[in-house]
C-alpha cells in the first residue's frame, strides 16, 4: 500500500515524500482512516512503528477540513509524559504540517515557562505538553481546553508509572465531552484499561504486532559479573569496534552520571540523558547522539521513553531493571524497522532474581557469555518453568495483553509519593 491510498490530501503527501516516506507502517495502515473518521481509536503499538504519523497526519488532515479562519484557540490537546517525546511529537507535527497554516507549539517543564507563555498568547491549533507544566499554565489562566476537539494520550501507561494519572485524569475533565480521543499505550494495565472505558467513545481497537517481536528480532546475551567490574567490562565491550553508536541503560540518575564519567576516562565519547539534566542539556546530549559526535548515551528508563534514534547498533543493560516489562522496551530501542539488534545485559549476584523474572517473562533462556575477563563464579539462572505466572504481564511487542496485578517488585512504584515533573528520571 501507497500513502496515497490512504486518502491523504497533497500537502501531508508532499510532506511525506519530502521525509522520504512511500509506504505507510502497519499502524498507520489501521489507525489513519479511522481517525480521518473521526473515530475513537485505542492503539496498543510502541514507539518505532511510525505511531506519531499515524495520529499526527489524520489530525492535521481533519483541522484543515474544518479550518475554523482567524480562531486563537486550542483545537487540538497531545498529552504525553516526557519532555523528550514532546519534543519529538512536536517535531513531527512541524514536519508533516509545514505545507500548511497549521500552529503547533510544545510546552514542558524544567524550562522558563514565559516563551511558552508567549506562543501561547499568539495562538494555535495543536498543544503537544506535558502534564505537570499544563496543569501549572492552566491553573495560571494561560491555558483553557474548553474547545478541544481533538485529544491524543501517548504512552499512557508510561504516565501511569510516573504517577502522572490522576493529572491526566483532571485534564481530560477540563476538555469537552464531545471530542475525537486516541489513547495509545505499549502496554495495557488494569488502570489504563478504566481509563480508556471512561473516556472513549465506541473506540476502534488497533494491535500493532512487528512481523518479529523485539525479543525475536534481538541478539540477547548476559554476562555474570561481579558489581564491582561492571565499568571493567563496559568499557573492554566498547573496544569492539562494531558497537558504533550504544545505548546503556542504569537504574539511577547518579548511576548514569557515574558511568559516563568512567568512559570519559577512557576516551569512549558519551554523555546522559536524565531528569536532573537541563533541557538544553537533554537536547545537546541526543543531538549529538543522533549525529554520531556522541558513541554512547547512557540513559534511564523514563528519560529514554520515545527517543527513536536510528542505528542504535547496541543496547547494553548496565544494571538490569527491576520490572521485566522494562527489559523489552529497552532492547527495542536496537534493531528498528526488521532490521535484527544486539542487547548485552550485565548481571551481578543481587541482580539475579529480575534476569529470572525477565525469562519468564520473555519466555526464553538468555545466552551467557562465560569466557570474558571479569566472568563471576555466579552461575546462569536456575532451571525456572518459563511458564509465566498467573498475572503475569506479557511484553507488549508479542502483541498479549498484560496481567491485571502489579509485580511484587513494582509495589513501590503505586505507593511512592507524586513527585514533580522536574524530579523524574
Amino acid at each position: 500500500m501507497q500513502f496515497q491510498e490512504l486518502q491523504l490530501i497533497e500537502p501531508l503527501l508532499r510532506a511525506v515524500r519530502a521525509e522520504g516516506y512511500t509506504e505507510p507502517s502497519p499502524i498507520q495502515v489501521q489507525a489513519i482512516p479511522h481517525v480521518l473518521a473521526g473515530r475513537d481509536l485505542h492503539g496498543c503499538a510502541q514507539t518505532g512503528t511510525g505511531k506519531t504519523a499515524a495520529f499526527a497526519l489524520p489530525i492535521l488532515q481533519r483541522l484543515l477540513a474544518h479550518s475554523h479562519n482567524g480562531s486563537s484557540y486550542l483545537r487540538t490537546l497531545v498529552l504525553t509524559p516526557t519532555r523528550e517525546l514532546a519534543s519529538q511529537i512536536g517535531e513531527s507535527f512541524k514536519t508533516y504540517g509545514k505545507f500548511t497554516n497549521i500552529r503547533q507549539i510544545t510546552i514542558f517543564g524544567g524550562v522558563n515557562q514565559k516563551p511558552q507563555v508567549g506562543w501561547l498568547q499568539r495562538g494555535a491549533d495543536i498543544l503537544v505538553a506535558t502534564p505537570g507544566r499544563l496543569l501549572d499554565l492552566m491553573a495560571q489562566g494561560y491555558v483553557k481546553l474548553d474547545k478541544i476537539e481533538i485529544l491524543v494520550l501517548d504512552e499512557a501507561d508510561r504516565m501511569l508509572d510516573m504517577g502522572f494519572i490522576h493529572d491526566v485524569r483532571r485534564i481530560v475533565a477540563a476538555t469537552p465531552s464531545r471530542r475525537q480521543t486516541l489513547l495509545f499505550s505499549a502496554t495495557m494495565p488494569t488502570e489504563i484499561q478504566s481509563l480508556a472505558d471512561s473516556i472513549l467513545r465506541d473506540p476502534v481497537h488497533v494491535v500493532v504486532t512487528p512481523p518479529a517481536s523485539t525479543v525475536e528480532a534481538t541478539q540477547q546475551s548476559v554476562y555474570f559479573v561481579e558489581k564491582g567490574d561492571k565499568p571493567a567490562l563496559l568499557e573492554h565491550l566498547l573496544r569492539d569496534a562494531s558497537i558504533r553508536r550504544a545505548l546503556v541503560f542504569c537504574r539511577t540518575k547518579h548511576g548514569a552520571n557515574k558511568v559516563v564519567k568512567q568512559l570519559e576516562r577512557a576516551s569512549v565519547n558519551a554523555n546522559a540523558i536524565h531528569g536532573n539534566k537541563s533541557q538544553s542539556a537533554r537536547e545537546q546530549a541526543l543531538a549529538g547522539f543522533k549525529a554520531g559526535t556522541t558513541r554512547v548515551l547512557v540513559a534511564t528508563d523514563i528519560a529514554a521513553r520515545g527517543i527513536d534514534v536510528e542505528d542504535i547498533t547496541h543496547v547494553i543493560n548496565y544494571d538490569l531493571p527491576n520490572e521485566p516489562e522494562s527489559y523489552v522496551h529497552r532492547i527495542g530501542r536496537t534493531g528498528r524497522a526488521g532490521a535484527s539488534g544486539i542487547a548485552f545485559s550485565f548481571c551481578d549476584v543481587d541482580e539475579r532474581p529480575y534476569l529470572v523474572d525477565i525469562e519468564r517473562l520473555i519466555r526464553m533462556r538468555i545466552p551467557t557469555v562465560a569466557n570474558h575477563p571479569y566472568a563471576s563464579r555466579l552461575s546462569p539462572s536456575a532451571v525456572v518453568e518459563l511458564k509465566p505466572r498467573q498475572n503475569q504481564r506479557q511484553p507488549a511487542a508479542a502483541g498479549s495483553r498484560p496481567g491485571q496485578n502489579r509485580r511484587r517488585n513494582n509495589s513501590r512504584s503505586a505507593k511512592q509519593p507524586q513527585r514533580r515533573e522536574s524530579e523524574r528520571r
